[in-house]
């Protein structure tokens, strides 16, 4: 409730209409929703249906030129919204801007993504922003001025109803993961912009479902990942990393159970390493099935 509590109090001078996909949450939200917010628009999955199509479920009926994706564990600073449309309004080959998300404490999260790559999957992400800057841009600079960027997260974001009808909305194939950044690719190839608007900020509670399932989400995370490449590189790509990642899994595998040996197995961020690095190793060794991860149940 306080996502959209949030929209009410911040967002003034605009009109705005609000729908809410509920993918089948069992925590009584429809209801809260209901009575709280009688004018949003509610839309109630029986399944969970994926960030995709819910997305996809409002973009069907909006009636507005520009569409704000809002993560239901966000929260609106004030003029955020302003922020975007002003940037988006000035800049007419926008077609997505990102906000400069927050943690509780105020402190940056990461905004900004790079469409994978072989680099991306083979050194750490770390590493790169730290030799190669300017193409990877990291929560740990401050920028002043909003940027182009490859992608955004998707946790809060404006895209442009006039790209959108050009490119497309979300591929649902997509159940969680890397959905903005496959939608960020095919803008880039239509030569629409993607950027990130550092002074818009929200705050963002992000994880909570992931840290629930840290493993699963992580193998959720896989299948997008190989989705990616299998759809947007060319087959060479796709063979190398489906190559390369089981067998980088495997080393952070051996790293890790020889780090809990030697704390003699009393570090529980070592413990839970351990654990998704076996669960996507034997995943892998599995050939990949579908009924490991987080499952589509109603």
């Amino acid at each position: 409730m306080d996502c959209l509590h949030s929209i009410y109090k911040t967002v003034t001078d605009i009109n705005f209409e609000i729908h809410v996909v509920d993918n089948n949450s069992k925590d009584g939200s429809q209801m809260a929703v209901k009575k709280e917010f009688p004018d949003v628009k509610l839309i109630e999955n029986e399944v969970n249906t994926g960030f995709a199509h819910a997305n996809n479920q409002a973009f069907n009926i909006m009636r507005g030129r520009f569409a704000v994706l809002l993560n239901s564990d966000a929260v609106l600073k004030e003029h955020s919204i302003e922020k975007l449309l002003a940037f988006m309004t000035g800049t007419p080959r926008a077609g997505i801007a990102g906000v400069q998300l927050l943690n509780d404490d105020g402190s940056r999260q990461n905004s900004i993504d790079n469409f994978p790559s072989i680099e991306t999957e083979i050194f750490n992400k770390n590493i790169l922003r730290l030799f190669f800057p300017n193409k990877y841009p990291s929560k740990n600079r401050s920028y002043q001025e909003p940027i182009e960027v490859d992608s955004v997260i998707g946790a809060c974001m404006i895209v442009r109803k006039e790209a959108m009808e050009e490119v497309g909305m979300f591929d649902e194939d997509y159940f969680i993961f890397l959905e903005e950044t496959d939608w960020c690719f095919r803008m880039y190839k239509k030569g629409w912009k993607v950027y990130h608007v550092p002074d818009a900020e929200v705050f963002h509670l992000s994880g909570h479902s992931k840290k629930k399932n840290p493993w699963r989400s992580q193998i959720e995370y896989y299948k997008s990942l190989y989705k990616f490449f299998r759809k947007n590189r060319t087959t060479i790509v796709y063979l190398i990393v489906r190559i390369l990642k089981p067998c980088k899994i495997f080393v952070n595998l051996i790293l890790n159970i020889s780090g809990n040996v030697i704390t003699l197995f009393q570090t529980e961020g070592l413990r839970n390493r351990l654990l998704k690095y076996y669960k996507l190793f034997v995943w892998h060794l599995l050939m990949c099935p579908d009924s490991m991860g987080i499952q589509r149940t109603s």
